[in-house]
Formats: C-alpha cells, sequence, structure tokens
C-alpha cells in the first residue's frame, strides 16, 4: 500500500508536471471511469474538472489531491492501487471493465505557451489509476471540500505536524498495541504497515507493546525514529519518476517484507506474524528481546 512517503513523491513528481515553474498550468481534458466501482461520488459532475486550469496538487495523509475547475479530484490508492503516468497517452477511450484500469485523466496536450495559455497541439499526457487483484478498494471522489470525503474528515494530525508532547500524550491515551496505534489514520496520518514496522523496528520496540506502558525513554525513541523513518522515505522518493517509487521503497525498507532475510543492524533472521490479510515483520533480536511472537495463522493451524 502506497503510504505517506510514496503519495509525497507522487504530488511532487505531479507537481513538475501539471504545475511546472516556467510554462502555464496542465488543463484536466477528459476523466475517463473505467471500473464503475471506483467513483464514489455523484453530487459533482467530473466535467466540473476540466471547468478550469489545475491549481494546486497536494496530499493529505494517503490521500492525493488534485485540484482543478474550483473542484478536487481526491484519489485513494488503497492496497493494491497505483499511479501511471505517461507524457503522450494513446489516442481514443479505452474499454471499461478490462483489466487492471480503473481511471484515466487525460490533459490538454503541453506544447509550450501562447498568450499565457498552452498550446491545442502535440502529445497529449495523462495518467492512470490501476489496481491488481480482485479485492477492488481503490477509491476516487470529486467534491467541492476535501473534507466531504469521509476518509479525510476521520483523520488527525499530519506526522510532522504532532510534536513529541503531544506524541506523548496520544501514546499514553492509546489502549492497545503500539502497532496499532501507528496505523490508525484518525490518531496519525500517513503512517501504514510498512512504515509502522520499519519505525518499530528503528525504536527497538516490540510491535504488541502495550501503548499506554510504554516508558518514556522508549516514547522519546519511538518519536525519533518515526521522524526519522518517515524523512528518509520522503528524501527518497523525492525527485522519482512515479515509475521509480514502489522499487526505491522496497529497497530502502529494512525488515518489511523481508521475511527469513538477515537483519542489516543485528544479523539475526527477520520473522513474521500473519493475520487474515495482512502480516507484520521484525527482528527478535532487536525489538523483542529474541523472543519469537506468536504466528497467528500458524497457530490456527498447528491446533
Amino acid at each position: 500500500m502506497p503510504e505517506m512517503p510514496e503519495v509525497q513523491g507522487l504530488v511532487d513528481f505531479l507537481r513538475s508536471k501539471l504545475l511546472p515553474p516556467d510554462a502555464a498550468p496542465a488543463r484536466i481534458a477528459e476523466v475517463e471511469v473505467l471500473s464503475f466501482s471506483v467513483l464514489k461520488t455523484a453530487d459533482v459532475p467530473l466535467e466540473a474538472l476540466t471547468a478550469g486550469p489545475v491549481t494546486a496538487v497536494e496530499r493529505r495523509g494517503k490521500f492525493l489531491i488534485i485540484t482543478a475547475g474550483g473542484v478536487h479530484l481526491v484519489m485513494h490508492l488503497a492496497k493494491a492501487g497505483w499511479l501511471r503516468w505517461s507524457d503522450a497517452l494513446k489516442p481514443g477511450r479505452l474499454r471499461p471493465g478490462k483489466g487492471r484500469m480503473a481511471l484515466r485523466v487525460r490533459f490538454a496536450p503541453l506544447v509550450g505557451e501562447r498568450d499565457g495559455e498552452r498550446d491545442d497541439g502535440g502529445d497529449q499526457p495523462g495518467f492512470d489509476l490501476t489496481e491488481a487483484g480482485t479485492k477492488k478498494s481503490l477509491a476516487v471522489y470529486v467534491v467541492t471540500d476535501p473534507d466531504d470525503v469521509p476518509g479525510i474528515a476521520r483523520l488527525g494530525p499530519e506526522a510532522f505536524d504532532v510534536d513529541e508532547e503531544v506524541f506523548a500524550a496520544l501514546v499514553a491515551a492509546h489502549r492497545g498495541q503500539i502497532k496499532g496505534l501507528l496505523r490508525d489514520q484518525s490518531v496519525i496520518a500517513g503512517i501504514g504497515n510498512a512504515y509502522s514496522d520499519e519505525i518499530l523496528h528503528a525504536a527497538h520496540l516490540s510491535p504488541f507493546a502495550n501503548a499506554s506502558k510504554l516508558k518514556p525513554e522508549e516514547v522519546s525513541r519511538l518519536y525519533e525514529a518515526l521522524r526519522a523513518v518517515l524523512e528518509s522515505a520522503i528524501a527518497g522518493a523525492s525527485g522519482r519518476p512515479a515509475a521509480e517509487l514502489k522499487d526505491s521503497k522496497r529497497r530502502a525498507l529494512r525488515v518489511h517484507a523481508r521475511t527469513g532475510e538477515p537483519c542489516p543492524v543485528c544479523g539475526d533472521t527477520v520473522r513474521e506474524v500473519s493475520f487474515a490479510d495482512s502480516s507484520l515483520q521484525y527482528c527478535p533480536t532487536c525489538q523483542t528481546g529474541g523472543k519469537l511472537l506468536a504466528d497467528r495463522r500458524l497457530s490456527r493451524l498447528l491446533k
């Protein structure tokens, strides 16, 4: 699942394409819905996005927001979605319901400026939203206010907007495991399964540790790890084309999705705990004092 650093990388990339400093802003020419389940709103017509130029490309939590024509195209890539940019889309409309394609956004051709506006000739750029797998969770909204999107309205503060004192209070108030707190978008926006694993590994904390029982020095270590891991991930995503962001993320991960590999810190084997629809990875030596955490899926099989 794309998390805050990758979505921020997409924002930076799209800004360079749609809001270049040396040319007029891009204009949306057409939005094609190719999977009818992807569009979650009906009050604002898609055509409203073509009424004016792109004025902003922003991120809120894991949501990507493009503002054009005075309305907002809000996208959540969910677990298996992705954005694929092309400087020259093939002409002609696509047939709905085929393969991984969910949505296509075409922009007016980017040739140059004429009287302060872009010329209407040349290649037509744009992007596709795709989603792998059979569980379709990718979501697109067209709204007059981003807070009209339920997922955005529920978001807590952005990770970098939380200072250590506020973070300590959030941890102390949480009645559950620290892994769950880090992933709870209503507490801190933008962190998901992958980066919560990375943050806990960097902080030398068990994912099953009870948040409210952490010692002050552990909370401080966790806060520093949160900022360091996210800052490093954002720096790694900065300036990369959209097509490179996934591979860049995978290469940088130290424990997440590294089951069976040696921990880069201590050399112990990275272990996994599996759940119904997800899994977490951790290093026993670095995080649990050598204790192996019970794998919920394997435990059921052994009964």
